[in-house]
């Protein structure tokens, strides 16, 4: 799917936001995740080894959100039409910005869910009617492109083909660095720098989609 200049933007822009919003997280929880659900399901089973039963059903309550706002994109998807991606993008920029408010209001439990929420609803901007699609949020699956694809333009394939998910595993390590520099600032009101972006990334697209194509 990183096979235009606007997609790859788009999607390192996503990812981006991605990381911004998962370094937040990552300070705020204390060494979990809102996006990289990988990281808490490891977290998940050595908390269960180790009978620290609360801290093994808040990664599971991490998880179990993660895998509902994916849900709502999916059936975003799957109601059709091509205006999809900036919907996506409005419902995104609509939770991070109910987290703000949450934060605000000294709720910052409902603030993470709603963050989690956004992060597996963002994974769905990419996805295909079919179900299969372009993973954001996290950054394994692109790496391991990157060396596959790499092992191709070593024997004679595309020179460059490895080079957008790269740039997409760059773009989280980017923006997870700004959110855990703007979140030692500002503690959890840094979210909603996430929310703006999200709105303005709906825009762009909103806009783009209904540019008529030459």
């Amino acid at each position: 799917m990183l096979n235009s200049g606007r997609n790859i933007a788009l999607a390192c822009a996503l990812s981006m936001l991605a990381g911004y919003v998962d370094g937040i997280g990552f300070l705020h929880l204390g060494g979990l995740f809102v996006s990289f659900m990988s990281g808490n399901s490891t977290r998940l089973g050595v908390s269960l080894a180790e009978a620290q039963w609360w801290q093994a059903a808040g990664a599971l309550g991490l998880i179990a959100l993660f895998v509902a706002g994916a849900a709502v994109g999916s059936l975003v998807v799957l109601g059709g039409g091509t205006e999809r991606q900036p919907w996506l993008l409005l419902i995104e920029a609509v939770l991070l910005a109910g987290a703000g408010l949450c934060h605000a209001y000294g709720l910052p439990n409902i603030a993470i869910a709603a963050i989690v929420l956004a992060m597996g609803l963002e994974n769905a901007v990419f996805q295909i009617d079919g179900g299969a699609g372009l993973g954001l949020t996290y950054v394994t699956g692109a790496l391991v492109k990157v060396g596959q694809l790499l092992a191709v333009s070593l024997t004679g394939g595309p020179r460059w083909s490895w080079a957008p998910n790269l740039l997409l595993w760059a773009a989280l390590v980017v923006g997870s660095a700004s959110g855990a520099l703007v979140y030692i600032r500002i503690s959890l009101a840094a979210i909603w720098f996430a929310a703006g972006a999200a709105l303005v990334l709906a825009a762009i697209v909103a806009v783009a989609t209904r540019r008529p194509r030459a």
